[in-house]
This record gives C-alpha cells, structure tokens and sequence, in this order.
C-alpha cells in the first residue's frame, strides 16, 4: 500500500484524479460535437439539471472539457444516437455503448422490484404505448394538448406519469428535446441496430462500473464506485472484484494521511501526468469531479455544498455557487446569475479562499475563466456585487467594468 505524506505526493494524487476529468488539459477530447462525444465516452455520463440561474448543469459539465461547444449540441448527440438519456444517480445522457447496462434497472423497476411510481396505470400505460407505436414519437407537451381537446381520456398528471414509467422501464426513450420538452419514442425506434442489448449479469455490471471509474476519476473508492446504488448484491461484488484485483496486483491502494484509502490501478500513481498551467476553471455544482461531496472534501480539502437546496437564512456562499479550480487546487467559489434579457452575468460574490497561492495569477486566471464564461452564457456585460477577501472588491470591479 502506498502511503501520502508528502504534500508533493497529494497534488500528484490529485492531478490524477483532475487528468482523468479531462480537466488539466486544454482540449483532451477534441473540440465542438466530436469533443462532446469524446467527452462523454471518456467520463461515463454528464447529469441533468433543471435550474436555470446559469446554463444549464449539462452543458456547463461539457464547457468545462470541450472548446466550441455549443448548447444545441446535447440534442445534436441524441438525434445522431450518440448518447441516450437514463438515470445513473440522477437524470444523464449517457454513452449509447453503455446501453445495455441500463438494463437492470429498468428490469427491476418493470418486474416491481423497486419502484419509480408505485401503483403505475399498466392501462394508461398501455394506451400510451399503442398510440405511439400506431402514431409516431409523442412529446411530453402533446399529452396536455389531448387531454384538453379530448376531456374524459387523459388526465395530464397521470398520463405524464405513465409515460415516465414507460421511459423508466425501458418501453420508451427520449429521441431528442428541445429545452426540458422531450420526445418519447418506442426504444425499437430509437436504438441503434448495433447496440448491444444484452441483459448483463452481476458480474458484469460491476466490472463496467470499476472500469468506468478508474477511467474517469483514475482513484476510486469503494463507497464512490456504488454512488446513491442501494443493490446490496453489486455493492458485495464490487467490494469481491476489487479484492480480487489488489490480490492479483492489477490494482493497488493508496492511503492518505487522514486514514482514508482509495483504489487505482497499478503503476498509476508513476504514470506520465499533464502538465500544470495557470489556468481557473469555473466548476459546475453537478460536475462528475465535485458530486461526491466526501471525496471532494477527502481529497481536496474544500468543504462544498450547494445551498438552493437550504432556506435562504442558512446559506453561507449563495444560492448557486460555483466551485473554482486553480491548477490542482478548488481555491474559492462563485454565486452569479445570468440576466438574460440584458444579456448581462451578475456576479453576486466571489470567494477566493486559498491564502498560499500566488493572489495575482489567480485573478488573472480568474479574468480569463470569468470572460469565457460570460461569452458561454451569452452576456455582454459582468459585474461583481462583492469579493473576499473584501479589499479585492472594487479592484476586481474595474477590471470587469473595463471588459464590457
């Protein structure tokens, strides 16, 4: 096992981890729709979120890791069936090759096994089913349009939950959306012929989740690699084929000086890194490198929540904060909201929270990432209400009064 003493060893730990996000380097996985593709091969899945104080989570995520991305592009993927949309630990588009193990899930919620709504309507369900397959793709806005011209057939909330747990089943997929309006095809329609369908077995499953881990996050833990999965039984065969490897010497462990140990593959640790550059990321809430909150803290000692969630009296940093990344250091945070009809991105507060970086690089970063973002959302214009430390405040609203 190896030991982290040194703090040379923690930032080499941690430019693993950054490296294999795809978040040191400057375009690891090419630019616009190919990087896209790329990028969501490379890290198993980006979340979907709702909240819209900013772009949206999903493309925020693949901002951060592909140059000329576009919004649009997500749709794009799906049209071109690059991706599909299913529930990992949240709502995610997903690698179309990964199909397959989506499966279980979808199995245990159509045999009852576990539940997506309890109850479901199998008749609505099935009347659903047999319009689309005898009229085509249905939007989720169609059903309300019938329900209102056709009183006495649907009733809008329960037939959006019978097309749900359709979806979730696995009788339907998303074919394409525009915004949060999804359209739901027949998955015979929507798959390409090429997938592999193949219900896989146990075994199987866990060894695509450690693969898929060790690929994207390059150290894991046991409690990371079944994030928010409660199947007892593939938490147990995780836990045996991680064993297995560290006796076979394909996988080693690495302990911190805090006791907590992480796994990753052999000679890991020794492997050629990306380089440093001086560049500040602004991080997504619901991005794969920060929603293990406890690794996060673990590894890179930076105590995140994200507090829309909280009453507004027991928020300490804002309601949408943004986690910012300076090399291989989280070394503040950012709570801003994007004014769209004026195409302007207020910046409430600003945190910068590490003492032993050098101030300067890092507001010189941060002028870079701050103007690359405003051009993501769209804005002409950036102001700041507040920084931290306070005497940055009005230095830091110039330079950004002189960017308009």
């Amino acid at each position: 096992m190896i030991e982290i003493k040194h703090r040379k060893d923690l930032a080499r730990l941690r430019r693993l981890a950054l490296g294999s996000q795809g978040l040191l380097q400057t375009q690891p996985y090419g630019r616009g729709l190919a990087g896209a593709v790329n990028a969501i091969n490379h890290i198993g899945y980006v979340q979907i979120d709702t909240i819209s104080v900013i772009e949206r989570a999903h493309h925020h995520v693949l901002h951060c890791r592909v140059p000329q991305f576009e919004p649009s592009m997500t749709n794009q993927m799906l049209l071109d069936k690059k991706i599909f949309e299913y529930w990992t630990h949240a709502a995610s588009f997903i690698p179309i090759n990964d199909f397959r193990f989506s499966l279980p899930y979808k199995h245990a919620i159509k045999n009852g096994q576990t539940h997506w709504y309890k109850n479901p309507d199998k008749k609505l369900m099935n009347e659903l089913l047999a319009r689309i397959r005898s009229d085509g793709p249905l939007r989720s806005r169609d059903i309300k349009n019938i329900s209102s011209k056709r009183a006495g057939w649907w009733d809008w909330k329960p037939a959006k939950r019978a097309l749900e747990q359709l979806y979730m089943e696995g009788e339907l997929m998303i074919s394409s959306r525009e915004g949060f309006q999804k359209t739901y095809d027949l998955t015979e329609r929507v798959l390409p012929n090429h997938i592999n369908t193949q219900m896989p077995n146990i075994e199987e499953l866990a060894t695509h989740i450690i693969t898929q881990q060790l690929r994207s996050h390059g150290l894991i833990s046991l409690k990371g690699l079944t994030y928010q999965r409660r199947n007892t039984e593939l938490r147990n065969t995780v836990k045996s084929l991680i064993n297995e490897g560290l006796e076979q010497r394909s996988l080693e462990q690495i302990k911190l000086n805090n006791s907590d140990i992480f796994i990753l593959e052999a000679g890991a640790f020794e492997r050629s890194l990306p380089r440093q550059n001086n560049r500040l990321l602004i991080i997504s809430p619901f991005d794969n490198s920060v929603i293990q909150r406890e690794r996060l803290k673990t590894l890179f000692h930076f105590d995140y929540q994200l507090e829309c969630y909280l009453p507004a009296t027991k928020r300490q940093y804002g309601y949408f904060c943004l986690p910012l990344l300076f090399r291989d250091e989280f070394v503040g945070r950012m709570d801003c909201k994007t004014h769209r009809k004026n195409s302007h991105l207020e910046i409430k507060s600003l945190y910068l929270e590490k003492n032993d970086l050098e101030e300067d690089k890092v507001i010189s970063a941060f002028i870079d990432a701050i103007t690359l973002f405003a051009d993501f959302q769209k804005c002409q214009s950036i102001s700041l209400n507040s920084a931290y430390p306070k005497r940055l405040t009005q230095y830091l609203q110039k330079k950004l009064k002189a960017l308009g």
